[in-house]
């Protein structure tokens, strides 16, 4: 018994023994395949830095990475060895995500991350204070992140055909310098607040939305000279548009229009207009011109169409009504 007991015991010990070590090799090869893969990982980190750095250029002043039609989902962390970069160009690369540490790049003049795949904005974009251009139209972003407002520098701000941006955030109407903006192609039902805030704002385009009217507020955007709402819904104009003295460009065209106000006749600041495809109760046909090249123009600006309409709608109801706010209609001696 007590040989049989040596035995055991020592069977124990020696597969106590035998499993020590295979731990131990477990525990360097483990460590050997960590190893490897940070290797692998410096390796592949300094392969995207190389590339990347092919794909800067230097032009106007500006460092910049321009990527085109390249496969770059994600974009790799050593970007940041490139902080110095003013400009993002990245078109059709299919990126998803717009990296948090994008708030590091204090010097980014331009982020023009059009045509990709982005699914949102982080909130570290508030951190570009120097931006001036924030462009990213044909992405798949749903929300607008109030952040945006504190990039106090931006002018320009592009996010057209996202098709599910459906307001904005208030805080936006904070920056001063926004002058330029489109909303086209997403599912605004309504003009935000934040835009009529927006004294500075000179170019808006909100066309392909769902707009049903505008406000009688619109008149605020005093500094607006471009105006873009063709494909949406509106079915009728407020007359405080008369107020809207640097307007210029007024695009309605496949709207529901039944009507033109007959105060837009004072509006002389007006060089571009566009009414077709609404469905107006009045037929206006304009005279012929004397040549093809001006019925051309004529066709194009819809100046002489809204004039002549406005003029035929005063003379059905046999009113001549003057806009101006307070005035009474004067009745047509007509």
């Amino acid at each position: 018994m007590a040989e049989t007991a040596v035995c055991l015991g020592t069977f124990s010990a020696v597969k106590t023994l035998w499993e020590v070590r295979i731990h131990k090799i477990n525990e360097e090869l483990q460590r050997e395949k960590e190893f490897r893969q940070r290797l692998l990982l410096v390796w592949e980190e300094r392969a995207a830095l190389a590339k990347l750095k092919e794909k800067v250029i230097n032009e106007g002043g500006r460092a910049i990475l321009r990527i085109e039609e390249e496969e770059w989902k994600t974009l790799p962390s050593c970007l940041l060895k490139l902080i110095h970069l003013q400009e993002w160009q990245l078109h059709r690369t299919s990126l998803q995500k717009i990296p948090q540490f994008i708030g590091r790049f204090h010097s980014l003049v331009v982020l023009d991350l059009s045509r990709n795949s982005i699914e949102s904005v982080p909130k570290e974009i508030g951190q570009l204070t120097s931006l001036q251009e924030l462009l990213l139209s044909y992405n798949r972003i749903k929300s607008v992140p109030k952040e945006i407002s504190n990039c106090i520098s931006l002018e320009r701000l592009e996010l057209a055909v996202n098709r599910s941006i459906c307001d904005l955030p208030p805080q936006l109407s904070d920056l001063k310098k926004l002058s330029h903006i489109d909303l086209c192609m997403n599912q605004f039902t309504a003009i935000p607040s934040a835009l009529l805030n927006m004294p500075n704002l000179e170019w808006l385009d909100m066309g392909g939305n769902k707009l049903q009217e505008l406000p009688d507020a619109i008149d605020r955007m005093e500094n607006l000279h471009t105006l873009w709402l063709q494909r949406n819904e509106i079915n009728s104009l407020p007359e405080t548009i008369v107020n809207m003295k640097n307007l210029s460009t007024l695009v309605l065209s496949n709207n529901k229009l039944k009507d033109i106000p007959a105060c837009m006749k004072d509006m002389t600041n007006l060089r571009f207009v566009n009414f077709r495809g609404n469905p107006l109760e009045l037929e206006v046909t304009l005279p012929p011109c004397e040549n093809t090249d001006e019925e051309e123009q004529q066709e194009m600006f819809g100046i002489d169409f809204m004039h002549m309409y406005i003029q035929e709608s005063l003379k059905k109801t046999g009113n001549v009504e003057s806009c101006t706010s307070g005035s009474p209609p004067v009745m047509n001696p007509n």
